[in-house]
């Protein structure tokens, strides 16, 4: 280790031992100094920015020219022939949109404004500084027109990992890619009353967001493009890759238990019943004003490698969240958020081999440990009272371990030919233990805690890309093309016998049920005239809370993917732009698809563009989806069910006439105006998407006559298609008055969808998929959301309001009736204040109103057993933070 400190030393002694350092300040034309202007050594990664009075100092190689580059002004290049340099910036008409952008185009010189589909750029680093939000998904949630995702409650798995879309789609339907490159998916399915049902998703919080530059988001179809999973779009994450800069934040947050709504005495979680955590989770403790406690503590630093620009820049992140507990029913006395621990690093390093290649790799390491509440057993034969008196609320805890690794090498020919040869390695664990449970058949001899086993998925990714500019054709001809080689795996491991186990009544494994039984407790609903009624109740086996994996469910199945793709795009002339792409895959299990897209930008003035696409689609069906299975308990206001959700090659599968899962698909098309005048700019945005067989996860149909030891049994089907028309919208306006500057943005979405078709076949429609299920669907997004962001800063203070509008939500319950959610306002505030060049602190609260969705009935027939479902607002209230951000 000492050898490999003290070279690392020689190598970065050796860079520095050819620079210059060079200082100076950065102001605007009437004087007024210029906080956060990009400056960067041309040619290289080296850079830094201006502190709050502008000012900057840099180490660069001798004759190196510096680039001066701030939002909203125009880009300078000055030679670092002096040691001090003093630099006025000037106001441009269209800055804000002039982001080159990886994402949605192969051509390395289109950027926002001009490019021929919707695409938004967030700056991570003003976001996170301007916001109380910890999380990647509740970030994009509040900045993206159309991007949504939920906290949830009492849905396994999904408790742990939020699905996210983008314009009501499913998770799975929105593909994501880090630095260019296809990010391997989450092994957890989400089931039960989630949104996304029945859908696999990528993980955007296994990624920290101190390791992340900028995030791309394109919002159209982009199959012919990047292939399956882009149906409703793209999300590129962008790493950092600064040099000789620590920065990095200390955060701490609470929620305010005061829940708004009238409760009746003895609610759970209410003033005087609040659940006590170190009990066994049906006993009260102390009432607390505040709860979900969280730390993060995140840092960032860049060094540089060589001296021809290589660099390697590392993230560390830990975050602690502590669980929330809200209003809930007797059967879900655990409502709330889940608690979590979770340690993130991330690296992303460059290293030219000479002057026209380079050597990149990227990845990361994500590890949490998380807690949440299942299902309240208060009485019955799940219950033992000399274990649990008066009942137990299991907890399902997990252990997620997320782990990638993508390396490559770009190249650029003499003839300007760019080559690019990469592998992308990521692995998604999730291992479930279940604590403070009981399996019930054991009576007072079973251990109360279990490992559940878990699954997991694996994805290796190899893309050869080749692409070419000829600026002499036309106004500018791009061509691309290449090839990419996929493998994928999905795995479900058994876990410890006693978690999925029913055992006899001299505590051996049930297998043979003509003499072995299971101990019993006395039928309180035994009625001796009827002949169907017996006098005792068998307890079951298993762990409760979550069940097991046992042998039986376990799956160990991989496949292939192949697949070709070209693209070119031809500015006909200043004004006119136009792009094709066609995309050929072929999966290992189910076939081939082609597909394709056209696009184009018709510069209508010097300030605005109009711009459409059309293209076709496809999703794989995701292995979890043909292979998953568990037999499992679903809980609600009348009681429990075992039920068993069936693989898609099973027998019980195509006994109910289900057939084998084919890929969806996909025609999106969009039309969109962007406009540029000064300092205010806009994009708006109609999009129309079909979707046809859509895979679902089914309603439950009764499966008792089958001896398979449940009583209902689903499916995952290609059940549905659907339709969805929409309209994004981003506004906006920044404007610097003297030595204030204030801006505001204006973002929204409009969503409609549609279910057109219910491909049920001889089965009951209703129980295929009907109110309830459909509901599930059609609220992954509201109606509409539209979001204003106000922000304010001069000199050392900043200032940000923000209000989300979420529309009217509509769910169904147990008892088959609609559960409304009414439309909400929530409002952020945010404070700061640059103590020092290095040090900022930063003050305020999410949701400062503590605005709850709409209180449901006391019939207790909601999905996640509180008086919310997850909706896009969230459950838990108002949330308080401080952040001491740091920069040296």
């Amino acid at each position: 280790m000492k050898k490999i400190a003290l070279l690392i030393f020689l190598l970065h002694s050796a860079f520095l031992f050819a620079q210059k350092e060079v200082s100076g300040h950065v102001k605007d034309k009437t004087g007024n100094p210029l906080p956060g202007v990009n400056v960067t050594e041309k040619g290289t990664s080296n850079g830094v920015s201006t502190d709050f009075e502008g000012g900057f100092r840099i180490k660069v190689k001798e004759g190196a020219t510096l680039i001066f580059s701030y939002v909203g002004f125009t880009t300078v290049e000055k030679s670092a022939s002096s040691e001090k340099i003093e630099i006025a910036l000037s106001e441009n008409d269209g800055q804000i949109l002039n982001d080159v952008v990886v994402v949605g185009s192969r051509n390395t010189k289109r950027t926002v404004v001009n490019s021929a589909v919707p695409i938004d750029v967030i700056n991570v680093k003003d976001v996170t500084t301007q916001s109380g939000k910890i999380e990647i998904n509740q970030l994009l949630q509040y900045v993206a027109p159309s991007f949504n995702a939920n906290k949830q409650s009492g849905s396994d798995g999904a408790d742990h990992v939020d699905p996210a879309s983008l314009r009501g789609m499913g998770p799975d339907q929105t593909l994501v890619l880090i630095n260019g490159k296809r990010r391997h998916q989450s092994s957890l399915i989400n089931l039960f009353g989630t949104r996304g049902r029945g859908n696999t998703g990528t993980d955007l919080n296994a990624i920290p967001a101190a390791s992340i530059k900028r995030i791309e988001i394109l919002r159209d179809g982009a199959s012919a493009q990047y292939g399956s999973d882009a149906i409703s779009g793209v999300i590129n994450i962008v790493t950092n890759d600064t040099v000789d800069e620590l920065t990095g934040s200390i955060t701490y947050g609470v929620f305010n238990t005061d829940a708004k709504g009238d409760f009746l005495p003895g609610t759970p979680n209410t003033k005087g019943y609040r659940l006590d955590k170190n009990g066994n989770g049906n006993s009260y403790g102390k009432d607390q004003d505040f709860d979900g406690g969280s730390v993060r503590v995140a840092a960032n630093y860049g060094t540089g490698i060589g001296s021809k620009g290589g660099y390697v820049n590392v993230t560390g992140e830990f975050l602690n969240k502590n669980k929330t507990l809200r209003p809930a029913y007797d059967f879900r006395k655990g409502f709330g958020d889940a608690e979590m621990t979770g340690v993130n690093l991330f690296a992303n390093l460059a290293i030219p081999i000479s002057d026209k290649t380079e050597f990149y790799a990227f990845g990361g390491s994500n590890f949490r440990d998380t807690d949440a509440y299942a299902f309240t057993r208060n009485d019955g034969e799940r219950v033992v009272e000399s274990v649990y008196p008066g009942g137990y609320t299991p907890r399902i805890t997990s252990k997620i371990n997320d782990n990638s690794i993508a390396a490559g090498i770009r190249t650029e020919s003499a003839g300007g030919w760019k080559f690019d040869l990469s592998n992308t390695f990521g692995k998604n664990k999730f291992q479930y233990d279940i604590k403070g449970t009981i399996n019930a058949s054991l009576e007072e001899n079973s251990p109360h805690e279990f490992d559940a086993g878990g699954h997991s998925l694996l994805q290796n990714t190899t893309n050869f890309d080749i692409s070419k500019n000829y600026g002499d054709i036309l106004g500018g001809l791009n061509i691309a093309f290449g090839a990419e080689f996929r493998v994928e795996q999905f795995e479900i491991f058994a876990g410890e016998e006693g978690s999925y186990t029913t055992y006899d009544t001299n505590g051996q494994p049930i297998t043979d049920p003509t003499t072995q039984s299971a101990p019993t407790i006395p039928n309180p609903d035994y009625d001796p005239t009827d002949p169907d009624s017996s006098p005792t109740i068998p307890r079951p086996g298993s762990s409760q809370g979550f069940p097991g994996y046992s042998p039986a469910n376990e799956v160990n199945k991989d496949r292939t993917n192949f697949s070709l793709y070209t693209d070119a795009e031809l500015d006909i002339t200043e004004a006119l732009m136009v792009s094709g792409a066609v995309r050929f895959e072929n999966y290992s299990d189910f076939g081939s698809t082609l597909n394709g897209k056209l696009a184009s930008r018709l510069k209508i003035t010097d300030h605005i563009n109009l711009r459409g696409s059309v293209s076709t689609g496809f999703r794989a069906p995701s292995l979890a989806q043909i292979y998953y299975n568990l037999r499992f308990t679903n809980f609600n206001a009348s009681g429990a069910t075992e039920v068993l959700l069936a693989p898609n090659d099973s027998p019980v599968t195509r006994a109910f006439g289900i057939q084998k899962l084919n890929e969806e698909k996909a025609v999106n098309a969009s039309l969109g105006l962007t406009a540029s005048f000064g300092d205010f700019t806009a994009t708006v945005d109609g999009y129309y998407i079909q979707v046809k067989d859509r895979i679902v996860l089914t309603g439950y149909f009764d499966a008792s006559s089958l001896d398979l030891g449940v009583s209902e049994a689903q499916f995952f089907v290609n059940g549905v298609d659907t339709s969805t028309h929409g309209l994004d919208l981003v506004l906006s306006w920044k404007k610097r008055f003297g030595e204030s500057q204030f801006g505001a943005t204006l973002v929204g979405n409009i969503n409609d969808m549609k279910i057109d078709k219910v491909q049920n076949g001889t089965l009951d429609e209703a129980t295929f998929f009907g109110k309830r299920e459909r509901a599930f669907l059609l609220a992954s997004a509201p109606d509409n959301k539209f979001a204003l962001n106000l922000t304010y800063n001069r000199k050392k203070f900043d200032a940000g309001l923000a209000f989300t509008r979420f529309s009217k939500v509509v769910l169904v319950d147990y008892a088959d009736e609609d559960d409304v959610y009414n439309p909400r306002v929530v409002t952020d505030l945010t404070l700061g204040y640059q103590f020092t060049k290095s040090l900022k602190l930063t003050i305020g609260s999410n949701n400062l109103f503590n605005v709850y969705p709409t209180k449901q009935d006391e019939q207790g027939n909601t999905e996640a057993g509180g008086y919310w479902d997850a909706v896009q607002m969230g459950f838990s209230g108002a949330y308080y933070y401080a952040r001491l951000g740091f920069n040296f």
